[in-house]
């Protein structure tokens, strides 16, 4: 009822300007002076033009739009609805009367004077909402001081940044009804902007003048509004956010706002992903839509970090079916949630299997004929596998062996690995059990036309069994956070910017490589440790003791990411290099000699794991990987 009560207040005023427009028009054409002859020409006139205008108005859709949110796109249609309006009429009169006895210079006038009524009462409304005098301020309370941008209550805020991301944020706020916010200022390194004001806010300073200005408002939070800002930008402003005592949130990187969604729902606190400051990737998108687009997908582990992020990623290029395969059910089940509510996306299959069973992974492929298989399946935590080494064999050796083999079989058309950084030159089981898929990968390689690769990079913030929850839970129970060496480093990148070069490197692979990520500066633990106790609110080495636990077995103070006898070849995309072997596959000869080889050592390697033989399991890996360091770690059985 409310909505059709407003359609006819504003439909009845449109007619009310219309004719005040037309009339004005007269007016002004004969210098405010309406003779008898002139007055009878406007009644004449009168019907046509407000059915003319009227249904314009409603073709172009002016009545559908809340015009409380009106836009430049509205306006637009507002001018092409007069202007299409004011040339039907002309040609009417022109058909019909030939324009005796008419003046041009009224229609012109009518157009210009209907344009600047009809958009004056929408700007009018538009305004009012803004200011919050429809009756009630932003959140309910009436407004008591209209040069503020919200109600005299409420939270004084701060943001940092004066760009797009700022302007947005001020908007919604200034908008908005429920938000408890007043933003009193915004502060930005830009000299040009200091001085000048956005919506009514003033920029008073630099990001260097924020505790002064924070100070000075009596500000009690702060918005950084700043999503393009690299790791050492956001950690400088946040040096300073820290500085001023008083709780500081941001919105995400431009990668995780969806099509440069900014809003004040989207404000979060600070995390480790933006002091690393990874810049956003650029895809090729036509590329990944080609093979994606209206193809059936296959995730394995697609309950974990990387395979659920896969499938939020794979969603956008629209295929036809996704097939969720996962050996853990709590996993299985989040995942098939998530695309059924959050992503709205049906055309999933949720599979509970273990790539281990040969017969399971048969009847998956032969039920759901899959395009394009992404294989995210592995057990990765390093100590965990040197104490059950038989279990790296088991699900990693062997269920890559087995899935790969079955895929070929199947005739997949492509088929992407997700591999590690510790298959290079590795010193533990994981590593040196991840470097053997590999090598199946390259020996099943081009059987029946699959084309297969896998994609090799570093840690993954926040995955599962990285080091940050673990130093988070630390840090919540008091300390102390345990750090294994001073000078170890690792390289890191994000969760959704390491699914999308998997999918990037799918895009472009011929067959048989080996993508390695740029991975960007490795970064030192302790320091790691260091911004996360600092991102809680709490002192380093003060409030929160650090200690060194030493070295775990298996662990290496850095990682490589390429290793003996690789090539890097660059690729089309600058975030994605390419290592092939050196085609004597590995001294065997031939794909096939070397497959019969490698398939005879991975069933004496299998056999070891079945006898629970962490010795014999250990020799046997360095066989296959010549350049695996064992270490002698203890195992649980």
């Amino acid at each position: 009822m409310i909505l059709r009560r407003n359609f006819y207040i504003l439909f009845i005023c449109d007619l009310a300007l219309f004719s005040a427009a037309l009339f004005g028009a007269y007016l002004l054409r004969f210098d405010f002076y309406m003779p008898p002859s002139n007055l009878s020409q406007y009644w004449r006139l009168l019907p046509p033009i407000l059915l003319m205008k009227s249904a314009a108005f409603i073709v172009f859709g002016l009545y559908k739009g809340m015009w409380r949110y009106t836009s430049v796109s509205d306006l637009s249609k507002l001018l092409q609805a007069t202007v299409i309006s004011t040339l039907g009429l002309t040609a009417i009169v022109l058909f019909v009367f030939r324009f005796q006895g008419f003046s041009r210079a009224v229609f012109l006038l009518d157009w210009g004077l209907t344009l600047i009524f009809t958009g004056g009462i929408r700007l009018l409304i538009r305004v009012t909402y803004a200011r919050g005098l429809w009756g009630k301020g932003y959140n309910g309370i009436k407004s008591q001081n209209t040069d503020v941008l919200q109600t005299s209550e409420g939270k004084l805020a701060i943001i940092v940044g004066a760009g797009s991301a700022g302007e947005k944020l001020i908007r919604e706020l200034k908008e908005s009804r429920r938000l408890n916010y007043r933003i009193k200022a915004l502060v930005d390194d830009d000299k040009d902007k200091i001085g000048r004001t956005i919506h009514g806010v003033p920029v008073l300073g630099s990001v260097e003048e924020l505790p002064a200005i924070v100070k000075k408002c009596k500000a009690s939070e702060i918005f950084i509004a700043m999503p393009s800002a690299r790791g050492p930008s956001m950690r400088r402003i946040v040096k300073h956010c820290e500085s001023c005592g008083i709780p500081y949130k941001t919105l995400p990187g431009m990668g995780e706002l969806v099509e440069g969604r900014v809003s004040i729902k989207e404000l979060r606190d600070v995390s480790y992903e933006d002091l690393l400051g990874r810049p956003p990737v650029r895809l090729d998108m036509e590329g990944i839509r080609n093979y994606l687009q209206g193809r059936k997908i296959l995730v394995t582990g697609a309950g974990g970090s990387i395979g659920s992020e896969l499938c939020r990623q794979i969603v956008r290029f629209e295929p036809q079916e996704i097939v969720l395969l996962d050996a853990g059910e709590a996993n299985l089940f989040a995942i098939q949630m998530e695309m059924k509510h959050r992503l709205d996306f049906s055309g999933y299959a949720a599979i509970l299997a273990d790539v281990t069973n040969r017969m399971d992974m048969q009847r998956v492929l032969k039920r759901y004929t899959p395009d394009v298989v992404v294989h995210a399946a592995a057990y990765k935590h390093v100590p965990m596998l040197e104490r059950n080494p038989w279990e790296a064999v088991r699900n990693n050796v062997i269920g890559s062996l087995t899935l790969i083999s079955e895929v070929a079989a199947a005739g997949v058309s492509r088929f992407v690995m997700v591999s590690t950084d510790k298959a290079v030159r590795p010193t533990n089981v994981m590593g040196a059990s991840k470097r053997v898929c590999e090598l199946i990968m390259q020996a099943y390689q081009g059987e029946n036309s699959c084309r297969m690769m896998c994609v090799r990079f570093g840690n993954v913030v926040g995955s599962s069994g990285s080091v940050i929850p673990l130093f988070k839970r630390q840090i919540a129970g008091g300390g102390p956070v345990t750090v294994t060496d001073p000078e170890m480093t690792r390289y890191f990148m994000t969760i959704p910017e390491a699914s999308q070069l998997i999918l990037q490197a799918g895009a472009i692979g011929e067959g048989g490589e080996v993508f390695i990520l740029e991975m960007g500066e490795p970064v030192k633990i302790i320091d790691m440790a260091r911004d996360l106790i600092r991102l809680s609110g709490k002192e380093p080495d003060k409030e929160i003791e650090i200690t060194i636990s030493g070295l775990r077995p298996g662990e290496k103070l850095c990682e490589e990411l390429i290793t003996v006898g690789e090539g890097i070849v660059p690729t089309a995309h600058e975030k994605i290099m390419m290592l092939k072997n050196d085609g004597g596959w590995f001294g065997s000869g031939s794909r096939e000699a070397f497959r019969d080889r490698l398939l005879k050592e991975i069933a004496e390697l299998e056999a070891a794991a079945l006898s629970y033989d962490a010795t014999a399991i250990r020799a046997k890996l360095k066989e296959l990987v010549p350049e695996y360091s064992p270490s002698n770690s203890e195992c649980v059985l």
